[in-house]
């Protein structure tokens, strides 16, 4: 009995042996591999490199004399962390804006009365900004979509406007809203030059604004937006100074300073004035 349980124990093994055999060695765990000479080491992905803008003007102030006809401002930029990929396929756009003080001002609708013309109805605004000169490197729809414009309170169109009374009828302020918009590029206070931008490099630009012969004396301000693919990315400011400039300059703080006085020697004036010419003029 103890004979035949042991040649089973045999067998038993014996079978063990063979299937182990037959099915191969037991994976372990796998070797470090050494690098294949020559093959380069994998890189890190470098971080996302933003793009900023700087701006300069050609003068930071502009003098109005009795003669004055306008005037040709250049503001040049440049671009930090330029992509040349970015710039060879055109894909960056810039904005630049010259914006005037913001003031006051009154529209007024004429209508004709028994053949007069009369002030029939007015709107007042508190707030609008007294010129407002654009430059763009192309036309404006092929920047970017009306939305960001809009909220950027970009171009002629998009600039707010403060009515006085904000809870007034909206159609009427939207109506004298328009015909101020229209006065003011009627008289070359709003203006837009499209392609008045011009890249020189790949990191530089210039751009070229007009000035009316009626703009406003005061402090303005140059902006300049970039645009990647449509996507607004950064935005520099730059002060203009528009004063007047020799007798008109000292006439002009007299009569401001010194109000009363002022007056004073304007009616004096006129009387001298009118005594002169009768004294030459006169018939003996």
């Amino acid at each position: 009995m103890a004979m035949r349980r042991t040649a089973l124990a045999a067998t038993l093994f014996l079978f063990g042996s063979l299937a182990a055999a037959a099915q191969g060695p037991v994976p372990g765990p796998a070797a470090p591999t050494a690098p294949t000479p020559g093959t380069p080491a994998p890189q890190q992905t470098p971080a996302t490199i933003t793009e900023s803008i700087q701006i300069g003007l050609s003068t930071d102030r502009i003098s109005i004399t009795s003669d004055f006809s306008g005037a040709d401002l250049t503001i040049f930029g440049a671009l930090d962390n330029a992509d040349p990929l970015v710039y060879r396929q055109g894909r960056y756009d810039v904005i630049v804006v010259l914006e005037g003080p913001m003031r006051p001002a009154v529209v007024r609708k004429k209508k004709r009365i028994l053949g007069v013309w009369l002030n029939a109805d007015s709107e007042t605004f508190a707030s609008a900004p007294a010129s407002y000169s654009v430059a763009t490197t192309r036309a404006l729809q092929d920047i970017t979509d009306q939305n960001n414009f809009r909220q950027l309170a970009l171009g002629t169109e998009n600039i707010y406007i403060a009515p006085m009374d904000r809870t007034g009828d909206r159609a009427k302020i939207a109506e004298f809203e328009a015909a101020l918009r229209s006065l003011k590029r009627t008289s070359g206070l709003y203006s837009e030059n499209i392609g008045g931008v011009h890249f020189l490099t790949q990191s530089l630009f210039r751009a070229s604004l007009r000035l009316a012969p009626n703009v406003p004396v005061g402090t303005h301000k140059a902006r300049a937006f970039l645009f990647k693919n449509g996507i607004f990315m950064k935005e520099n400011s730059a002060q203009l100074a528009i004063q007047k400039a020799g007798f008109e300059q000292t006439l002009f703080r007299f009569a401001n300073n010194h109000g009363f006085a002022y007056g004073v020697l304007s009616v004096l004036l006129a009387i001298v004035t009118g005594w002169l010419g009768r004294v030459i003029f006169r018939r003996d």
